[in-house]
């Protein structure tokens, strides 16, 4: 825990302070967490973890409990306030590259098949290491790592990020409709941040020279820049100003190429809605199955009922 955090709550962290002012404005409104829930949207069981300190929430989420509680801000005001990373560990390979992002004036991304971390929503990059076969604790040490490396770049005076994204980024569906929905919902809100700025490189664009992985391109305070890659479990650094004119040149030619920031949010708005009419309908496809569950029920027990002779005319 950080000084800031300790002096603050007296031991008992500020995320449980947090958690205790959502549940007392919700208790006042007379609303479940299930209720909450339900108009953030989100699910129950992650208003119960904000509620209980265990889960990191976003600004979005502190604002939104605002609207609807009717708590004048306090609660994005609190969650302005509080340091929600205190302590985390980064995997030892991974260790130098976070170090960057803490100190980075300016960063520029290629990322294919799935969002890079800087834009990930809790529930996407837990979803996305949960398929990886790591345990419980494992899962949720590794978001809460990879989530801390978001506040400096999603601040107000954050240091220009330019991300852009092969189509596949959009379309590799990563945990269920749902969590892709609220992930390009929530790559549409950050792109309209002032330093950040998010384009897509279309799969049915021909003709584009695209990166063979997903690099990004680092510059450091004292003007020194790398390029960055990685590989399984490894990331690979190279400070060669040769090598790093060569990539920027690329990049930037990739950026002219393909979609402008604009037409790429027209791009994720549409693929969004997609996500979310799937989700529809297999809603619907579920009620459905239902009803025909109980008709097919209902149709066994009058068949088991007991057959009486029916009465003949005349007998």
């Amino acid at each position: 825990m950080t000084q800031r955090n300790a002096e603050a709550t007296g031991g008992v962290s500020n995320a449980v302070l947090f958690g205790d002012l959502l549940r007392f404005y919700r208790e006042a409104e007379l609303l479940t967490q299930e209720a909450l829930a339900r108009q953030i949207p989100c699910d129950r069981s992650h208003v119960a973890k904000v509620e209980a300190g265990t889960r990191v929430p976003q600004e979005s989420f502190a604002k939104k409990c605002d609207e609807i509680l009717g708590t004048g801000g306090a609660l994005l005001r609190m969650w302005r306030q509080i340091d929600w990373y205190p302590e985390v560990q980064h995997p030892d390979w991974f260790e130098r590259r976070a170090e960057m992002d803490a100190q980075a004036v300016a960063l520029r991304a290629y990322q294919e098949q799935v969002v890079p971390g800087l834009l990930q929503t809790p529930a996407y990059a837990h979803a996305l290491f949960s398929r990886t076969g790591m345990g419980v604790d494992e899962v949720e040490s590794r978001v809460r790592a990879r989530l801390s490396r978001q506040p400096r770049f999603l601040a107000d005076d954050g240091p220009l990020y330019v991300a852009v994204l092969d189509e596949s980024c959009l379309r590799n569906v990563v945990g269920s409709s749902r969590i892709m929905g609220d992930q390009c919902a929530h790559l549409l809100s950050v792109g309209q941040r002032p330093n950040i700025r998010i384009q897509v490189a279309p799969s049915a664009l021909f003709g584009l020279i695209r990166p063979r992985t997903s690099v990004s391109l680092i510059k450091l305070p004292d003007g020194h820049e790398w390029v960055y890659s990685e590989s399984l479990d490894r990331g690979h650094f190279n400070d060669d100003p040769a090598l790093f004119a060569r990539h920027s040149q690329a990049y930037d030619v990739l950026r002219a190429d393909i979609l402008s920031a604009r037409e790429s949010a027209a791009l994720i708005s549409d693929v969004m809605e997609g996500y979310e009419h799937h989700g529809q309908a297999r809603a619907q496809r579920g009620d459905l199955d239902q009803e025909q569950l109980q008709r097919r029920q209902r149709r066994r027990l009058r068949g088991n009922r007991p057959r009486f002779p029916r009465r003949r005319a005349g007998a």
